[in-house]
């Protein structure tokens, strides 16, 4: 059988081994650190990958539990089936010339993910908007097979090395182990180069075109070095095209995505979130991931929104009467947004300390440059909600809760020992509002919140948005006695935009109610929230409505 030169196998013991004053000859040295240094480059890309396609998703399918497990299941079907090809090819004809070639292969697919997806994507906008849910798992499939080819030729990569390295026997684990541990350090470098400093700094598209410019280079440099001329001038030319032409479609000026409505005034790619500001009949709009909610507004000129957000406003007129506006002394809201909730409560209630928790800066950043969220009273914590609430020892008179993206939510502020903690941090008159979406008749995670938060507060009450398929779902810290609480407060008010959100909140379309409990209350152990909603969306899809 054939070898090239310097890669020779030699089947010896360590008896027949050089000596360890032997020198090893330059060429050879420096194909073998190519050859290492292509495992590397391997390891990293094929995780970068993987990450950069949760982000490329993202704004089309959401970031959910659902939408990972697809993509890491594929990912090591991929990594698999190139395992296996790649140690039977290798076995075949152990070149190097071969490896690098299917590296090269690789990278330029990798750089064509950004453009061809795109096509694809923008049919899961047009699934989602007919409620045509084969155009949209189609595209979602149609996607994740698009890294099937890239990642498999990766896979390829650590067998075709340890066939190509192994040069005695004796000496075969040690080869191994050094290939899968150099592998695995790219891979941790791949974890955490594209999520904290790539995707947040020139975005995801340039983030695969990146790697994939790296992962050819070395490739290429190894084809140089192994000594095939011939094969680099006929790959290195046309797959460099390639890059260099992926490189210039992405940059020219293009949106991610197009607005949810009315005109794109900006879009960012954060840590957690792709992020767009829409601006709609004047009022501008925050629109989070795969755009199906509006999670912040701010209209110029306007305190209410005539939305969800207006009912955060009258939670403290649940307490028994008399209650007024100077009993509210200060408040939390989890889930800040870009701040329609501070907003509202700074411009009825006056300017009352608020803690505003925000996990994502970009949104905070967006929020004071759109949203007018300059309040002096506001201040923001760049935090997880629940992790602030542990950490604090502050009590307050109204706690906001506003952090559930639609369509999924975050199971941890969902549970019962969630809403014992938010209890802990209440005033003895201290009430806890939570915004829920729901479809027109599907109610079961409304019900679901309410089964939960009973478990825990003494009083629950609901009301429905009269605009968005959103309720408002209140618990009372204090024993409120009867639901005519609000309207008996309502009637001592004096400040015009409440009284206008209490008439809403007893509008009869509102459906304003006491919350019963079910069989559903969800803990930290077992919350299945993404699966209940998965079933709420299959359930809207297939019948046009809220139907389960």
């Amino acid at each position: 059988m054939r070898y090239e030169r310097g890669l020779h196998v030699t089947m010896t013991s360590s008896s027949t081994a050089a000596s360890p004053n032997t020198k090893p000859n330059r060429p050879v040295a420096l194909q073998r650190f190519i050859l290492l240094f292509i495992v590397f480059l391997s390891g990293m890309t094929s995780l970068a990958v993987e990450l950069s396609a949760s982000r490329l998703l993202a704004p089309y399918f959401g970031s959910s539990l659902f939408i990972w497990a697809i993509l890491i299941g594929m990912e090591l079907v991929y990594l698999t089936i190139g395992y296996y090809v790649g140690g039977r090819l290798a076995d075949r004809r152990p070149t190097s010339t071969r490896l690098y070639s299917i590296v090269a292969l690789a990278a330029t697919l990798i750089g064509l993910v950004p453009i061809l997806s795109r096509p694809i994507l923008t049919v899961s906008l047009q699934g989602f908007a007919s409620l045509d849910v084969g155009a949209f798992i189609g595209s979602l499939v149609g996607t994740v097979l698009l890294f099937a080819l890239p990642v498999t030729l990766l896979g390829m990569v650590t067998p075709f090395a340890i066939r190509l390295e192994i040069t005695k026997l004796d000496e075969a684990g040690n080869t191994a182990g050094l290939i899968y541990a150099l592998s695995t350090i790219g891979s941790i470098l791949g974890t955490f180069l594209p999520v904290f400093v790539l995707i947040p700094t020139i975005g995801t598209e340039s983030t695969f075109l990146a790697f994939a410019a790296i992962l050819l280079v070395g490739s290429l440099a190894g084809l140089w070095v192994a000594g095939a001329r011939p094969r680099f001038a006929r790959l290195g030319g046309p797959l460099m095209v390639l890059v260099v032409g992926s490189l210039v479609l992405n940059a020219i000026p293009h949106t991610i995505k197009p607005a949810y409505e009315g005109q794109l005034i900006a879009e960012r790619e954060s840590l957690y979130n792709y992020i767009q500001v829409d601006k709609y009949n004047g009022q501008y709009e925050l629109v989070l991931n795969e755009g199906q909610a509006v999670h912040s507004i701010y209209y110029p000129g306007h305190v209410l929104t005539n939305g969800i957000w207006d009912l955060f406003t009258i939670a403290p007129f649940f307490n028994n009467p008399p209650y007024t506006t100077a009993d509210l002394h200060n408040a939390a809201v989890i889930g800040l947004g870009a701040g329609t909730v501070p907003y509202i409560l700074t411009n009825t209630y006056g300017p009352i300390p608020i803690d505003g928790v925000e996990i994502d800066p970009e949104i905070v950043k967006l929020g004071r440059q759109y949203f007018a969220m300059t309040e002096p009273n506001l201040k923001v914590h760049i935090e997880d909600g629940r992790y602030y609430l542990d950490q604090v020892a502050t009590h307050y008179d109204l706690i906001a809760i506003d952090a559930y993206q639609q369509p999924y939510i975050p199971f941890q502020l969902t549970t019962r020992e969630f809403f014992q903690i938010v209890r802990n941090h209440l005033t003895p008159h201290g009430v806890v509002a939570i915004n829920a979406g729901r479809t027109t008749t599907d109610y079961r995670l409304v019900n679901a919140l309410t089964s939960t938060l009973r478990a825990v507060f003494k009083r629950v009450y609901v009301i429905d948005a009269l605009r968005d398929t959103n309720s408002m779902i209140i618990a009372t810290n204090d024993d409120t006695t009867q639901i005519g609480n609000l309207a008996a407060n309502g009637q001592i008010l004096t400040q015009p935009d409440l009284r206008q959100v209490v008439a809403a909140a007893q509008d009869h379309a509102a459906n304003l109610r006491v919350g019963q409990p079910s069989s559903i209350v969800f803990t930290d152990d077992h919350a299945p929230v993404e699966t209940l909603i998965n079933q709420i969306i299959l359930g809207y899809i297939r019948n046009g409505s809220g139907n389960p």
